[in-house]
């Protein structure tokens, strides 16, 4: 192991590695000054570039360079031409294509629709560097620009919009963006290993066409194969009851047969059916392939990939990152310096949240580093002049789930549940915090450490079966206020988030409090986050809610609106109005009245609020919280600064300025901009209505 040039490397300190390990090229002019005339891989991202293990395109960058290829990274391109994809020349193996660590609507516009202030991971939080759905020009641009390189579609937008899906923005059933795309194929979840082994098959001569055996890929078939593997199907394609398809198993080749694209769209409970489907094949031990037939074309989608083993995320974290943005920023990047000092410990959730995309692109297997690997990482940190001595959190999706596994394999091989933890905590589920709690102690006596903090991501939960970790947690890691989600306090909207009853967070702020002041410091509170206007959330639910808090004495800074995420069974339980699971309906705000009503209820105490307050207790007939009363959210007669908001409001010329909605006719993008022209997917090429619009002439 001396011997071994990278682990000497990995060793250095920080600073010294930014030579020892230098960063992907980024244009064609360093590409050259690295003596390369060429790049097996070009990675293409709506992200700015910064190599740090908390941005994907840094950790697929490295792994590549560490199994011996050449990658190049195009962060951020003008989407308006296909000039930029030309720069590195023609890569030797395939175009990776990312909009980056977040969906790209998502990172667009709120849930209001309304275009978003600033863009978190791009310099200077200037928003416009990314096209709306990235990952369609993305592929097109790069398809223009080097015809038969293979295109390879992944990241978190790609991988929640592999199957059809509800698309909020439009509010439409989209079909899979592999057609869309146009991409080769794409890669789903975490995709490390997958995207090493892409590689090295095609560079030992095989096709892309070879390699649809691999787990956590999808493809798209041709009307021609989808016919020849799936005639049977094919045959119902379209027609079949939506009721009907749970039985669509072909046992023998080992693939479900979902709702097809056209069923998904006009029938609701047929979307609803398809997204049962697919959510009870996520274990990657026991998941089967699933096929949805577009049209006559066919969507495949194979099993996910294996968890990660330790010493394989062991290997990954100890890469040799410079944990910087790309030296060609001027600017800073918001969510680097959000995160730059933070220190990974796992992935994997099994909690199961239904308005949560963690689970459907880490899986719910948690998979942990060992407590050595973590050390390094935090000596290293330690050892940069520039490192502050806190680390600002340390954990992962969720802050006390490391190392927790069910601890009977052959059961969780077997195992189709989708939270561990709820409606209650699995019996055979590993809930020892003992590792969690060695680690922390270890992490924060290192030289140059002055404090471990974690910042949020409690499972409260889980917590509150360990009170040693509970006494570690308020002794050492609070920063002054430790966020915590308990989402809702209505038993009826916590079931379907999959989220514990409002009970468990009371427990858990009362043994915050005690052990704080046992521990020296009283001053040390909670944060609490709620929702507003998810699934089964109605106005008097909400009511409840801000009564709850009015008499708790919290007053939350930041509201989370609800936004259907593609691929989120809330998000099938907001477009069909059906628990997926039980068929049941459930109540959907859908009105921008409803959900500012909702909205505002949670941030009742503030005086700009007061009207739609109001307005939300007469609606639902509680004029009894509207006075001088204890529980009164609202005094009786509005504030001088409600007036003066509501004014401002009023003569605000961007007040109504929201994102347009093709389906009604209006421009893609936002409503007032100037429209962009850009080139389809073949340029110059008309389309077929175009023809026959102008023959018709």
């Amino acid at each position: 192991m001396r011997g071994d040039s990278r682990m000497n490397r990995m060793s250095l300190p920080l600073w010294n590695e930014r030579s020892a390990a230098p960063l992907a090229p980024m244009t064609g002019a360093e590409m050259r000054a690295r003596g390369w005339d060429y790049v097996d891989v070009v990675f293409v991202t709506g992200d700015a570039y910064v190599d740090h293990p908390s941005f994907a395109m840094a950790i697929l960058t490295r792994v590549l360079e560490d199994a011996g290829f050449r990658v190049a990274v195009l962060s951020q391109p003008d989407w308006r031409s296909c000039e930029p994809w030309r720069q590195f020349g023609r890569p030797r193996l395939f175009f990776g294509i990312s909009a980056g660590n977040m969906d790209s609507l998502i990172n667009h516009y709120t849930a209001n629709k309304k275009v978003r202030n600033d863009d978190a991971y791009s310099p200077g939080g200037r928003i416009g560097l990314r096209p709306d759905r990235a990952t369609l020009p993305y592929c097109h641009r790069a398809r223009e620009a080097f015809h038969g390189v293979p295109i390879i579609a992944g990241g978190v937008e790609a991988s929640l919009r592999r199957l059809a899906h509800y698309d909020y923005w439009s509010d439409t059933v989209r079909r899979s963006i592999l057609l869309d795309s146009k991409a080769d194929l794409l890669v789903y979840g975490m995709g490390e290993k997958t995207i090493v082994e892409i590689a090295r098959r095609l560079a030992a001569g095989e096709t892309v066409r070879d390699l649809r055996d691999m787990r956590g890929v999808a493809y798209v078939l041709g009307a021609k194969e989808a016919k020849n593997l799936f005639s049977h199907d094919l045959k119902g394609s379209g027609s079949a009851n939506a009721h009907s398809f749970g039985s669509r198993l072909d046992k023998s080749n080992n693939y479900i047969t979902l709702p097809s694209f056209e069923e998904v769209k006009s029938d609701k409970l047929a979307f609803a059916e398809a997204t049962r489907l697919i959510h009870l094949n996520t274990n990657p031990h026991n998941a089967r392939t699933l096929v949805q037939f577009h049209g006559r074309e066919a969507v495949v989608v194979n099993p996910p990939a294996l968890p990660l083993s330790e010493a394989e995320m062991d290997r990954i974290y100890d890469l040799p990152y410079t944990r910087r943005p790309h030296p060609f920023y001027t600017e800073p990047i918001p969510a680097y310096e959000m995160i730059k000092d933070s220190v990974t410990l796992m992935r994997g959730c099994f909690g199961g949240c239904t308005f949560c995309s963690i689970t459907a692109h880490q899986g719910r297997i948690v998979q942990s580093r060992s407590q050595e690997s973590v050390l390094r990482e935090v000596r290293k940190l330690a050892a940069d002049p520039s490192f502050c001595g806190v680390i600002s959190d340390i954990g992962g999706p969720t802050a006390n789930m490391y190392q927790m596994r069910c601890t009977r394999p052959e059961i969780e091989a077997k195992c189709k549940r989708l939270s561990c933890v709820h409606p209650t905590i699995c019996k055979l589920l590993g809930t020892d915090h003992g590792p969690l709690v060695e680690l922390m102690r270890r992490a924060r006596t290192e030289p140059g450490i002055r404090k471990v903090l974690v910042a949020s991501g409690i499972r409260m939960d889980l917590a509150q079966l360990s009170p040693e970790y509970m006494r570690e947690l308020t002794a050492h890691h609070v920063g002054g206020h430790l966020k915590v989600a308990p989402e809702h306090t209505d038993s009826h909207v916590l079931s379907l988030m999959k989220k514990p009853e409002n009970s468990n967070f009371e427990s858990f702020a009362r043994a915050f409090r005690k052990l704080s002041q046992q521990a020296g410091k009283p001053k040390q509170y909670l944060v609490p986050y709620y929702i507003a206007s998810h699934p089964g959330s109605d106005l008097h639910a909400m009511i409840d809610l801000a009564v709850f808090l009015k008499r708790s004495g919290y007053r939350p800074d930041q509201v989370q609106d609800f936004i259907p995420a593609p691929f989120d069974i809330a998000t099938c339980m907001y477009y069909t109005g059906i628990d997926p699971f039980t068929k049941k309906e459930v109540y959907v705000a859908r009105h921008l009245r409803d959900r500012k009503w909702q909205r505002a209820l949670l941030q009742f105490f503030k005086p700009e609020n007061w009207f739609t307050v109001r307005e939300a207790l007469l609606q639902a007939g509680r004029q009894d919280l509207i006075g001088n009363g204890c529980d009164c959210l609202i005094p009786a007669h509005p504030p001088k600064e409600a007036i003066e908001a509501r004014r401002r409001r009023a003569n605000d010329p961007d007040h109504y300025h929201t994102v347009a909605n093709p389906t009604k006719g209006e421009r893609p993008g936002e409503r007032g901009a100037d429209p962009i022209k850009q080139k389809g997917y073949r340029p110059g090429r008309k389309s077929a209505v175009r023809r026959k619009k102008e023959h018709e002439k």
